[in-house]
């Protein structure tokens, strides 16, 4: 079983996603997004973010969402223990601002909210498939 170390903060409108407690921005950007499931997205934004800025040493991703009028705020950023480069919100930023990005994060958060629970129906196709044969095995 997998354990997660990823602390997750919620608010009335904000939720923050981080490594450590308490959540700091030594670095950050901010975008605006559609409005989608925010802990999906929080998590597509802090891997991408993380893929650009691993080999910077001692940063700790934090990614905070706020509900924004009909869309989603959006700050990344994070803790840095080492020395923090000049272009490391640069960095962030294009990550953000990556069309091709944002369209995925969409796409990903917006599947849950049109689909309900699929992997309850997924557990549970066994049991479906198992009463289907049997009903057509009483009708024979």
């Amino acid at each position: 079983m997998t354990r997660t170390s990823w602390h997750i903060t919620r608010t009335d409108s904000v939720l923050t996603l981080s490594r450590r407690l308490p959540a700091r921005f030594d670095v950050a950007a901010e975008t605006v997004l559609p409005a989608a499931d925010p802990l999906r997205l929080a998590h597509q934004i802090r891997q991408d973010m993380w893929r650009k800025l691993q080999r910077l040493r001692g940063f700790a991703p934090v990614v905070e969402i706020t509900a924004a009028g009909q869309g989603l705020r959006v700050r990344a950023g994070g803790q840095v223990m080492g020395r923090l480069p000049a272009n490391a919100a640069g960095l962030i930023a294009d990550v953000l601002e990556d069309p091709a990005r944002r369209a995925r994060w969409i796409r990903h958060a917006s599947r849950r909210a049109a689909q309900p629970d699929s992997r309850a129906d997924a557990k549970d196709s066994h049991r479906f498939a198992a009463k289907i044969d049997m009903e057509a095995e009483s009708a024979s």
